[in-house]
């Protein structure tokens, strides 16, 4: 069945309120990536979820507060939970912690597992949408499964056009890559994905974080984006590109290589929190326009691992990774 789905504009965020309330799906800007909504309580919005998308049964869900009062009551916070998050929210820090008792999420959007993430984002909008829906919002990045990430509501709909009631448009996400998500669930803490928040600043907070362990084929993921092929163009992407090979593309980092077919500039002065912003967009228009003017790929310029540039580092390898892994 296809859906109406209608663009809402700021004013709109009741209208938005009572869509999430009622079951329905409703995309959002967050200070990352739009966010794909429903009511975390709800077994058959979040459902909905993984039908629009595509998505694994097994890739858990990113529930979302106004503030962390309202997030900690979903979780056994810590004092290592608790200062990170006086530290880092509201921002783009997702926390995996132990599910509280009493917790309402229902069981899908934790991929059934014994934990939850939770996040409290920064973007004004999807605060006041959250503190009107009065309810958790689990809302992975609002694309299909596998897809390039969208920042702008035009990218949303290009991907989930009748398939979801609603998107709530903000304008373009500031960030533009998805949130770090940090697991305190044990006595080690773990960075189980890079993203707005650097590492080192976490790091800095709590001492050393360590690495998730492999996980089996099909088994439930730990958190949500740590799939081996994830944010994919149709084009294949080559990665450290020093040389253009003909019929590439080009995702420029810097002075951008000659010879290109077309050329997306993530940044031209190298500043890693600006290509952070314009990569999921990059990468979208280049296999967009590489397909338009028959182009066989996209060649990705190196970018340095400092600041955010690990977070991006983290999304090319995922985009370049063999479908299906």
């Amino acid at each position: 069945m296809s859906l109406a789905t209608e663009r809402l504009p700021e004013s709109a965020i009741g209208r938005a309120a009572g869509l999430l309330r009622a079951g329905a799906l409703v995309a959002f800007p967050t200070e990352t990536v739009y966010g794909l909504g429903a009511d975390a309580r709800q077994a058959r919005a979040v459902a909905r979820i993984f039908e629009a998308k595509g998505r694994p049964r097994f890739n858990p869900l990113i529930s979302h507060f106004p503030d962390a009062e309202a997030a900690f009551a979903e979780v056994l916070a810590d004092e290592r939970a608790r200062a990170v998050a006086a530290r880092f929210w509201p921002g783009p820090l997702t926390l995996v912690l132990p599910r509280a008792p009493g917790s309402r999420i229902d069981a899908l959007t934790g991929a059934g597992q014994p934990t939850l993430a939770v996040r409290v984002p920064a973007h004004p909008l999807a605060r006041a949408l959250l503190r009107a829906a009065g309810v958790p919002v689990a809302a992975p990045s609002a694309n299909r499964s596998g897809a390039v990430s969208p920042t702008t509501a035009a990218h949303v709909l290009d991907g989930l056009s009748g398939r979801i009631e609603a998107v709530l448009d903000g304008g373009a996400c500031a960030v533009g890559v998805e949130s770090t998500v940090l697991d305190l669930s044990g006595p080690q803490p773990r960075l189980l994905r890079q993203g707005g928040v650097p590492e080192a600043a976490q790091a800095a907070l709590i001492g050393g974080l360590g690495r998730p362990g492999a996980v089996a084929e099909g088994a439930a993921l730990p958190a949500p984006g740590m799939m081996r092929s994830h944010y994919a163009p149709g084009l294949p992407v080559r990665l450290e590109a020093r040389a253009v090979a003909p019929g590439e593309a080009l995702l420029a980092f810097g002075p951008p290589l000659p010879g290109a077919g077309a050329v997306w500039q993530l940044s031209e002065s190298g500043d890693t929190v600006e290509a952070a912003s314009r990569l999921f967009a990059g990468l979208r228009w280049l296999d967009e326009e590489g397909a338009r003017r028959g182009l066989s790929g996209i060649a990705a310029m190196p970018v340095p691992d400092e600041g955010l540039g690990a977070a991006i580092n983290d999304r090319l390898a995922r985009a370049a990774a063999p479908r299906g892994s």
